[in-house]
């Protein structure tokens, strides 16, 4: 069972670093600034989203010593911290691009 779960989260892992390498990519090539800041949430939603899963994935892999405590403790918060920082960046561009389309 925990074998299972160890694939699942290293599939979800390399499926969110793809996804989030691919709309990095797009937001540096956006010649458009609210597509640019769309994207770029997008890669911090999907950031976010792989440090969760990295962290996870440690607690699965290491046996509680001190400094994996804390090296998971740290990659949870960024991933929580770049998690709502995404959604609240892709919230306000989505919003400016429905202005934009609405003139």
């Amino acid at each position: 069972m925990i074998s299972l779960i160890k694939v699942i989260l290293l599939v979800l892992l390399i499926a969110t670093c793809i996804a989030s390498a691919y709309y990095s990519l797009r937001s540096h090539r956006s010649s458009d600034p609210i597509d640019r800041g769309l994207f770029g949430a997008i890669t911090n939603i999907l950031m976010g989203f792989m440090l969760i899963i990295l962290a996870i994935t440690f607690m699965f892999v290491f046996q509680g010593s001190t400094p994996s405590v804390i090296v998971e403790a740290l990659f949870m918060v960024l991933g929580v911290f770049n998690l709502f920082a995404g959604i609240r960046n892709r919230k306000h561009y989505v919003q400016q691009k429905s202005k934009t389309q609405a003139i």
